[in-house]
């Protein structure tokens, strides 16, 4: 950390109380090596805000990378959130353990291309179709971390879409993609002469949810499951198979036809968002995160209950994870810093059983209609 960082930062919260008249103690109060936030996380930068941190676990995770039983670190404002799933993770542990598999799509950054004709939009398609090389060749000069592994191509009329897909191995790796992309976007415009309106043509399509990352996937998708027992749904998640599979189907199936979601789940999103917030991820990402479907069906041995994230976009170093908090907490599930690509595996194989753990504990509650209570035990402290 450089002294002028955290001078900066304490001259700029006096200015800031001197304009407002108000006193900025709690944004104050936070460790002196988080103030190297200031050169490279956030630009003028007063101070932090806390969050709390709870752990759920332990979770055992039968992976195809992530294996063993792991304490998850949620930051999270949401009374009853961190119990739920810590409700979850006992239930999948006493199953056996989740069985989580994942695939690195990787991260995507689409610029789109005016051509001014539908006949020049079809000489710029064959042109990036029959020059993927001399592309890859100029991305790949601008970071030896990041490989272009698959371009898409789409026109409309007058623009041309261009979705490029990056491994960057253990990095989230946005910011590789976009440098590498404006190095070919410049090489295109000349190469062919089409000029290139936006780095960011929303075909990427990048912090918003759309079928598009649904359907061709974006950073990693993940799979996890369990089989859970008659035992396990009375002791531990009091309920039943039945009652489980019923409330999965309206809420989940039914409930998200009706409302025409993207998340055919039960809430991913506050799962992803915990996890998010306490390992240093963009937490933007969330609508992302919160895509995926949740799957269940009645079985001789208990009920499976299974979930699907198509677009779940993280890493282990870079952006966020490398500040202190954030890096403890990716500490405590053995996965900080960069590992060729194995690290970021890891966390996201991690993730898809944290989801599992919370969509098995809230639609558990749901089907006895302990939900109300439990938020009032948990969050309003009664």
């Amino acid at each position: 950390m450089k002294l002028q960082d955290a001078k900066t930062v304490r001259v700029r919260r006096k200015l800031l109380e001197t304009i407002t008249k108000k006193s900025f103690s709690s944004v104050s109060t936070y460790p002196e090596s988080l103030e190297v936030a200031s050169s490279h996380n956030c630009e003028n930068m007063v101070g932090a805000t806390s969050i709390p941190l709870g752990i759920a676990g332990p979770i055992h995770i039968r992976g195809s990378v992530a294996k063993g039983t792991f304490y998850l670190p949620l930051a999270t404002t949401e009374g009853a959130l961190v119990a739920s799933i810590n409700r979850g993770c006992k239930a999948i542990s006493q199953s056996g353990g989740g069985i989580v598999n994942c695939h690195r799509v990787g991260i995507t950054r689409g610029p789109v291309f005016y051509t001014g004709s539908i006949e020049n939009s079809e000489k710029l398609y064959r042109w990036i179709k029959t020059h993927g090389d001399r592309l890859r060749k100029e991305a790949q000069e601008t970071s030896n971390h990041l490989k272009l592994d698959k371009i898409k191509v789409n026109t409309l009329s007058q623009h041309v879409f261009v979705r490029f897909s990056f491994d960057t191995q253990d990095a989230m790796g946005m910011n590789m993609a976009t440098i590498a992309t404006q190095k070919m976007a410049e090489f295109l415009e000349h190469e062919t002469g089409f000029k290139c309106l936006s780095l960011a043509g929303n075909f990427d399509i990048d912090k918003k949810a759309a079928w598009l990352n649904f359907i061709e996937n974006r950073g990693w998708k993940v799979w996890a499951e369990v089989i859970l027992s008659e035992k396990v749904l009375s002791s531990v998640l009091k309920t039943t198979a039945q009652k489980l599979y019923e409330t999965w189907l309206a809420k989940c199936v039914y409930g998200s036809m009706m409302s025409g979601s993207l998340g055919f789940n039960a809430h991913f999103a506050n799962v992803v968002a915990a996890l998010f917030i306490a390992t240093g991820q963009d937490v933007a990402h969330v609508v992302e995160g919160s895509l995926g479907i949740t799957t269940t069906q009645m079985t001789k041995q208990g009920l499976y209950l299974s979930v699907y994230l198509p677009s779940l976009v993280i890493g282990t170093v870079g952006g966020g994870t490398s500040l202190p908090a954030q890096n403890e907490a990716l500490d405590i599930l053995g996965v900080a810093g960069g590992k060729n690509g194995k690290n970021a595996a890891t966390l996201a194989e991690i993730v898809g059983g944290a989801v599992l753990a919370g969509e098995i504990s809230l639609l558990a509650s749901l089907s006895v209609g302990s939900l109300a209570s439990s938020h009032q035990k948990f969050a309003r402290g009664k």
